[in-house]
């Protein structure tokens, strides 16, 4: 039984929305995100990656940043920037990728939906990040970005969305990206209770993109529970949640920086004791489950998996990701923990081909694997396993924007 309430968001007026809006702070290090602020004071990046307005070198963990983090969201909000809705709401949040649109609900899940396990994982956190994301929420004092969720749809939540989508929107806008963002006010106290109470019919939310951001909010929440209620600002998480039929998942690729020893004949016969493996056509990409493409040496192969590989093995086990490391990464390349490799690197299928091609064409990476992309299904039954996928199973786009909607939590 999924509890979601209607929040008091902070947002920017609709002329400013498009130069307010940002990418999130986790996929633009620092100096990407130098390069996007520049010219733009309103970019929320300057309050998310506050370090692009310190000296180059900076730590990004230093008091400093987040000090400075905190002064900028209080001047967005003492400036108009950024301002608060007079009750709380919920919001429909659609975004148009090419022919790919999703729409989700903007939300508050109360915490005690992930203590109880009705918010399910698929991914483990690392404590730096962990600890960065928690210190940034206490010191500012708000959720400054969304946890990207999703759940089996459910018929009566799609039709009400359906009804809501035909009203004037607050905001539709286009980010340089080309990605469309229209997003749609309901503050009915009728449609606020019918969507409380369908949630409650929804047997569990799993999170899609934003494992850090969760477990972050969640330890603030706990900080800030002594004598308290629950039902205090900290105690619901910031989320957008998509209908499970509605995402777009595209591949994550593995470029590995050498063979481990091996030259190319010595690597490809250690593979074909594992996998089917031929030639393949320029660009290779995959078409389906179980079928990998590689790069190497200026060539294309394709890796398949054989029947008998998938005999007996659970959701997790059956991923692509797995897998490639269990059969290739782990015992043939010598990468065991790819979390922590630093001869491994993981790009977005968004970049495609022509990028791992050029990583592996500079010499600076030897080889590349194309991976089909992980389903919504598949994440969801990890996830119902009480299972960790392996690092960047998922690659979720379009990408939720920072600073169309704040959590303040004071």
């Amino acid at each position: 039984m999924a509890k979601i309430t209607a929040l008091r968001f902070a947002r920017p007026p609709k002329e400013l929305v498009n130069k307010v809006a940002s990418f999130p702070y986790d996929i633009v290090n620092t100096e990407e995100a130098a390069r996007l602020v520049a010219g733009n004071p309103l970019s929320f990046l300057r309050v998310t990656k506050s370090q692009v307005d310190l000296p180059p070198g900076t730590d990004q963990y230093s008091p400093r940043v987040y000090d400075l983090a905190r002064e900028r969201l209080c001047d967005f909000l003492k400036q108009g920037i950024l301002v608060r809705d007079s009750k709380p709401g919920f919001y429909l949040y659609c975004q148009k990728m090419g022919a790919h649109e999703q729409c989700g609900l903007v939300a508050g899940v109360h915490v005690s939906d992930f203590e109880s396990d009705l918010v399910k994982a698929h991914e483990s956190t690392l404590e730096e990040k962990l600890v960065d994301r928690t210190r940034h929420i206490e010191t500012v004092e708000a959720q400054t970005g969304p946890i990207f969720m999703t759940y089996r749809h459910r018929e009566p939540i799609d039709k009400l969305t359906a009804e809501v989508r035909k009203r004037p929107p607050v905001y539709d806008f286009q980010t340089e990206d080309g990605v469309a963002h229209i997003v749609w006010h309901i503050s009915d106290p009728g449609e606020i209770e019918f969507l409380e109470k369908e949630f409650e019919q929804v047997r569990h939310i799993y999170i899609a993109d934003g494992h850090h951001r969760a477990a972050s909010a969640l330890n603030v929440a706990r900080r800030r529970a002594s004598g308290g209620d629950g039902k205090g600002l900290s105690d619901f998480v910031f989320s957008v949640l998509f209908p499970d039929d509605s995402l777009n998942i595209i591949s994550y690729n593995r470029v590995v920086k050498d063979l481990n020893g091996l030259d190319a004949p010595g690597f490809l016969k250690a593979l074909g004791s594992r996998f089917g493996v031929a030639e393949s056509p320029q660009g290779m990409s995959p078409r389906k489950n179980h079928e990998m493409g590689m790069y190497l040496q200026g060539k294309w192969y394709v890796l398949e998996v054989p029947p008998g590989l998938l005999s007996g093995r659970d959701a997790l086990g059956s991923l692509d990701t797995s897998l490639l490391q269990e059969c290739v990464l782990n015992p043939v390349l010598g990468i065991a923990d790819p979390r922590t490799d630093r001869r491994i690197r993981f790009v977005g299928g968004s970049r495609g081909t022509k990028e791992l091609e050029r990583l592996v064409d500079s010499g600076e990476f030897a080889v590349a694997f194309v991976l089909f992309p992980t389903t919504i299904s598949q994440v969801m039954e990890v996830a119902d396993e009480g299972k960790i996928m392996p690092p960047k199973s998922t690659w979720f786009e379009p990408k939720l924007r920072d600073g169309i909607f704040v959590h303040l939590i004071k």
